[in-house]
């Protein structure tokens, strides 16, 4: 997927540094490979960005994986005989950027999305070394695909999943491209007008910039400041600006 002039002369001129991060994508295409992925044509823009940006850049196509369903760390261990989840999470936890991609069924994420959203979930009362939730310091996008209504449907579902569990989200922070409603080409099709629609690209522009710009603030400042928001110093008792019922 080769960018536009406008998406190189970000690249060519962009005086800042992003070489240390690193950026995973979760596709949850239904389609395993080596099918192709309209989503996952959408994703080389942003992806390309990054990569000509330095970013180390790395896609995982779910539905390639045996991920078990379940809400906890290692499902092999609550009678699953597979879970390719604890490999896929450290790949998870070497990423400052997560972008979730989606195609759009039945006007919502894809099944394959919300079991990546269950499992993310599983592991998210993980802390990291200040005491917080795993996923602090950490910033999250998505990108959506698809024939029928419901793109910013399914970027709200996403966008707040991933908050929820701690990561940050930036200016708008997602993307679609939707084609005609009902049968017809998918974006990677000969005449979809896809890949040169101005709206997508320009959205998967300004996504991916946005998500590069917060990932740099983050880690340059060491990530989210560490209090009144540590899951080991409530734990221990310390309730920040509330008074401890235990020493009135």
């Amino acid at each position: 997927m080769a960018l536009n002039d406008i998406q190189n002369r970000h690249c060519t001129t962009s005086r800042w540094d992003f070489s240390d991060l690193n950026a995973l994508f979760i596709n949850c295409t239904l389609k395993r490979s080596p099918q192709m992925s309209h989503t996952d044509g959408l994703a080389r823009i942003s992806q390309e960005i990054m990569e000509k940006n330095g970013v180390s850049v790395e896609t995982v196509r779910a539905v390639d994986h045996p991920i078990a369903t379940g809400v906890m760390p290692d499902m092999r261990e609550h009678g699953w005989a597979e879970d390719a989840w604890p490999e896929i999470f450290e790949k998870v936890k070497a990423a400052e950027i997560l972008v979730l991609l989606s195609p759009i069924w039945l006007g919502e994420k894809s099944s394959v999305c919300t079991t990546v959203i269950e499992r993310l979930y599983g592991n998210s009362s993980q802390l990291n070394d200040a005491g917080q939730y795993a996923y602090y310091g950490r910033v999250g996008g998505c990108l959506i695909t698809g024939n029928e209504d419901g793109a910013k449907h399914c970027a709200m579902n996403i966008l707040y999943s991933l908050q929820h569990l701690g990561y940050v989200i930036p200016p708008q922070a997602d993307a679609a491209w939707l084609g005609e409603a009902g049968p017809g080409p998918s974006y990677m099709d000969d005449g979809s007008g896809g890949p040169e629609n101005d709206f997508t690209n320009r959205n998967t522009t300004f996504m991916t910039w946005n998500l590069l710009h917060m990932a740099r603030m983050i880690k340059d400042a060491g990530g989210i400041p560490a209090h009144g928001n540590q899951r080991s110093e409530w734990d221990a008792g310390c309730r920040f600006d509330f008074e401890n019922p235990e020493y009135r």
